[in-house]
């Protein structure tokens, strides 16, 4: 078998088999194949496309390239949510521990993010002490005991799709359908979980700009879940403003809190609650999506989340006083307002703008050794629908130094767009493929 006629069998439009796709993803990622070749196969796959079987293959492949977490010494049904990224997305937060409130085991990788945000384990290291450094042993035993736990994905969990990712990222291959679904669904396929609940985002903040995009990047997932034989499903959730108030890691734990205790922002708990619905359906607790719903609010309303989350803080290293008392969490010393000029409402808030702004001040990564202030970020007092009056205060900006500040300032400026008349509503939840 060589390289060489794969690629041109691609390049002609022609399905590679199984078995000549896995040659190709463990020649690359042993090195016996060069990087020209592989970025030629790349281009021919963007002009091509691959099939249902294809990119099954590939998926399984690039799972199978390194080590695959065997959970079975976790009693129950395993899940796990993933999220294609957005602004002020911090519903692992309240999603896990509500879930985990119910028995349901929780046993998640996360890594840390590269960008205008944060990562799930940089916005957990805001509680000192708190460590996702696990051994396996402990990690499974943490979700046996707690019912969840957070681990930092490993180098050696689908190394074949981080050199791939690397390559299509300076060859103009990132946004090929097949590629992406794949990408995705090889590491959560590694991680191990019976049940997988996908939340796909769509809009400017979003790396699928359109609705139509996010729903086929959706389906093509949960097709590839269910060939692997899992339990999976996908919520379509809008990003076209920031999710919640907060955006910054520190702020972003504090909303999570205070979710935790039943004041969570409408639009952050919406999507919240449909994220969980599926993930106690998987599970197998409810028989209907009413009664999943009223499961996951009776752990707000009892506080059984906010314990847990208490609870998985401290099993990892963490002070879980910091969930009781917020207020002890980081806060930067500087804090700027944005003021309104105008009469009118908020039509929209451009999100990648206001992720940007967050960039600026600290709040995220512009290359993987960047150390992040977990302090500084943007709350959002005013949101796509309200009315405003001139001299009401859009947002506040948290810094560590003033000329950040007054660069994030005016990128929020310029992230609001007001109108005159109240724009129509959007839902949250654009759909769900299961």
């Amino acid at each position: 078998m060589r390289m060489y006629d794969l690629i041109n069998q691609k390049k002609r439009g022609n399905a590679l088999s199984p078995e000549e796709i896995r040659f190709m993803v463990e020649g690359y990622t042993k090195g016996a194949i060069p990087d020209y070749q592989m970025s030629a196969m790349m281009m021919a796959i963007c002009f091509q496309g691959m099939n249902e079987e294809e990119t099954l293959a590939l998926t399984l492949s690039m799972r199978d390239s390194g080590e695959v977490l065997d959970l079975s010494r976790i009693d129950g049904i395993k899940a796990d949510k993933h999220s294609t990224g957005g602004v002020g997305d911090k519903t692992s937060l309240v999603l896990a521990p509500m879930v985990a409130a119910l028995g349901i085991p929780v046993a998640k990788m996360s890594g840390r993010g590269l960008g205008h945000t944060g990562g799930t384990i940089d916005k957990l290291e805001c509680f000192p002490g708190f460590t996702t450094g696990l051994s396996r042993e402990q990690f499974y035993q943490n979700v046996n005991q707690v019912k969840m736990a957070i681990m930092g994905q490993t180098a050696e969990l689908a190394p074949a799709d981080k050199k791939l990712y690397a390559l299509r990222d300076v060859t103009a291959t990132v946004d090929q359908l097949s590629l992406i679904a794949s990408s995705i669904m090889s590491k959560k396929l590694a991680s191990g979980a019976d049940a997988i609940v996908l939340d796909v985002k769509t809009g400017s903040g979003a790396f699928m700009k359109t609705e139509n995009d996010a729903f086929a990047l959706a389906r093509e997932m949960v097709q590839i879940g269910k060939n692997a034989g899992k339990k999976i499903s996908a919520v379509v959730t809008d990003m076209d403003q920031p999710l919640g108030n907060a955006v910054g890691n520190s702020l972003e734990v504090k909303e999570a809190v205070l979710s935790l205790n039943g004041l969570g922002p409408a639009d952050f708990m919406e999507v919240v609650y449909a994220l969980g619905t599926e993930m106690v359906l998987a599970a197998g607790k409810a028989d209907d999506p009413l009664e999943a719903e009223a499961m996951l609010k009776e752990t707000i309303r009892k506080k059984t989340a906010l314990d847990k989350f208490a609870e998985f803080v401290e099993a990892q290293g963490g002070e879980k006083r910091f969930v009781y008392q917020p207020e002890l969490l980081p806060a930067a010393g500087i804090q700027l307002q944005v003021m309104n000029t105008e009469h009118g409402f908020v039509g929209g808030i451009q999100a990648e703008e206001i992720g940007l702004a967050n960039l600026i001040l600290g709040g995220g990564r512009t290359a993987k050794d960047s150390v992040i202030d977990l302090s500084v970020g943007i709350l959002l007092h005013k949101k796509r629908g309200d009315a405003l009056m001139p001299g009401e205060i859009l947002a506040t900006v948290y810094a560590a130094d003033m000329e950040q500040a007054k660069e994030a300032y005016g990128k929020i400026v310029r992230a609001y767009r007001i109108q005159p008349d109240r724009p129509e509503t959007v839902p949250m939840i654009k759909g769900i493929i299961r």
